[in-house]
Formats: C-alpha cells, sequence, structure tokens
C-alpha cells in the first residue's frame, strides 16, 4: 500500500461506525467512509466537538451540520495551498490520500529537469479527470507545463484558485472545460503529445454536453485511445480509482495490455491509504496504477 503519510495540516484521527474523524487544518470533521466497517471507543474528543459533520440519509444524499466552521479555508502541503469548502455529498475539494501519488511524479520531473534531460516547462502532462487540481498544481510545482481537463466549470475555477494561492500562475498551464474523450480525440486528430497523462475517472459521470461515462464499460477503451496522444518519450502515466471493482490488478493487467505494450517500461499498482492517528492503522482510500519507463 502506498500511504499519504507526509501531511502536516491535515490527519485522520480516528474511525468508527462507519465514519471517520479528521482534521483539516484547524477544523474537524466527521464525514462517512465506507472502508470503515468497525468501531471504537471514540475517545478523541473530537467526536464530540467537531465543526462539520455529514449525515448520510438512508434514502441517498445527505447533508451537513456545522458549528462554527468557516464557509471556506486554506490548507496546504509542502508548498502547496488548496481552498477546501463543504459541499455536497461529503467533500471538501480535495482528496489527501493523492499526495503520495503527488510525491511519486513530481520527483520523477525534477529528477528528469535536474539531470539536463528536459528544460524546465519541457514536459507535458495531460491530467484527466482533473477536479480541483491537487495533481496539477504538484505537476506544476515540479516544472512540468499542464493541461487540466475537467467537464466541471466550477471545478476548473476551483482549480484556478488553488494555483493562485499557491503562487503557480504564471506556471505554463491550460485550463480545459471540456468532456475528456472528446478532448482527446481532437488531440489526436490535432496530432498533439504529451509526456504524461494523469486520469482520475469517476464511477459515473457526464460531460458538459450530457456525455456519459460509465467506468466499467468505458476505461478500458478511453486508456487504449490515449496511447495516440503519448510523446515517442513518454515519461509516467498514472491511473486512479474509487470504484470498488477497478482493483490493483484489475489496474495492473489493463496498464500492462496497454501502456507497456506500446512503451515497455513498468506497471505497479497498490492500494493508497491515510495513517490513523489513535489507532496506528492506515485507513483504505482507492487504489492507484503508476507505470514509467525503464
Amino acid at each position: 500500500m502506498w500511504i499519504a503519510d507526509n501531511w502536516k495540516d491535515y490527519e485522520v484521527l480516528d474511525t468508527a461506525d462507519g465514519e471517520k474523524l479528521e482534521r483539516w487544518g484547524e477544523y474537524t470533521l466527521v464525514r462517512p467512509d465506507p472502508q470503515v466497517i468497525w468501531d471504537s471507543e471514540k475517545n478523541n474528543p473530537g467526536w464530540r466537538k467537531m465543526n462539520g459533520h455529514y449525515h448520510r440519509s438512508k434514502a441517498g444524499g445527505g447533508e451537513w451540520e456545522f458549528h462554527k466552521l468557516p464557509e471556506e479555508w486554506q490548507i496546504g502541503y509542502r508548498d502547496l495551498k488548496f481552498n477546501l469548502k463543504p459541499f455536497s455529498f461529503k467533500h471538501t475539494g480535495l482528496f489527501p490520500e493523492q499526495a503520495t501519488n503527488w510525491d511519486w511524479f513530481s520527483g520523477l520531473i525534477r529528477e528528469e529537469i535536474e539531470s539536463g534531460r528536459r528544460a524546465p516547462g519541457e514536459i507535458k502532462v495531460l491530467n484527466l479527470f482533473a477536479y480541483t487540481g491537487g495533481a496539477t498544481l504538484s505537476g506544476l510545482a515540479a516544472g512540468a507545463m499542464v493541461t487540466h481537463v475537467d467537464a466541471s466549470k466550477g471545478m476548473v475555477g476551483w482549480a484556478k484558485e488553488n494555483a493562485l494561492s499557491s503562487g503557480l500562475e504564471d506556471r505554463p498551464v491550460r485550463w480545459l472545460v471540456d468532456d475528456c474523450v472528446k478532448f482527446v480525440e481532437r488531440e489526436i486528430r490535432r496530432g498533439n503529445k504529451y509526456d504524461a497523462i494523469i486520469m482520475d475517472p469517476p464511477s459515473y459521470g457526464r460531460g458538459p454536453k450530457g456525455e456519459i461515462w460509465k467506468i466499467e464499460d468505458s476505461i478500458y477503451p478511453f486508456v487504449k485511445l490515449t496511447m495516440d496522444i503519448l510523446s515517442d518519450n513518454p515519461l509516467f502515466y498514472l491511473i486512479n480509482s474509487y470504484t470498488t471493482g477497478l482493483q490493483p490488478a484489475v489496474l495492473s493487467y489493463m496498464m500492462n495490455s496497454t501502456i507497456v505494450k506500446k512503451c515497455g517500461g513498468h506497471v505497479e499498482a497498490a492500494e493508497i491509504g491515510l495513517p490513523v492517528t489513535d489507532s496506528g492503522l492506515v485507513l483504505p482510500c482507492g487504489a492507484s496504477g503508476r507505470w514509467q519507463r525503464d
């Protein structure tokens, strides 16, 4: 398991009864987590004095209950700054477990630049289903040029705010509101190439014009499609999954049969997780597949 254990401004304090108690900077939140099928004694005082609690409804969805929580606040990771705000379906605008992947590919980018093999801004990274830009900011900070694509105008605007807060607004980046599949199809026709691809596809979603994405049907053809926009000297490829059926072994097989078949290199796939302070355990938070050249 790859563990995001370098956070200073975030931690999972405890887990119990289908929920996790988290510290986001100065504030504590309680949110549901389907992985937490155990209970604990809930000795942490945060369980009784949280700033926000997302209550899931038996009918589906849920709602927030707030206690002295601002509408928006910031936390940092290394030199990056993220603007947080609780919104629908329990989210805050950030998936902290992804920091383990940010560290991995940032290291590859920096090593490529520091070795002199490529100049700053020369490595072209495509971030698909890019959400609020955690991976985009990490790529920019490491010295890459990033194309950020998401179907939600609001999420792209949020990512721009995060880049501004992180002092990265002048780095080479393209912010695009677009359906990811249609964008890749157009890039193939244009002959554009990328040295690295990051994707964090949803289980189900709709594009700006109602395009339907269902991960079980769409992910493998889409990965195959992206082979036509990889450069002749690609650096890395990252796929994240929060879908139960896409376990590490599935990601590994899919990437070996597409990326390795075309480019060589090797694939590693594993669960990603967050350490739990009070118990010393690690909370599973999805899976990732990583390809890099040999």
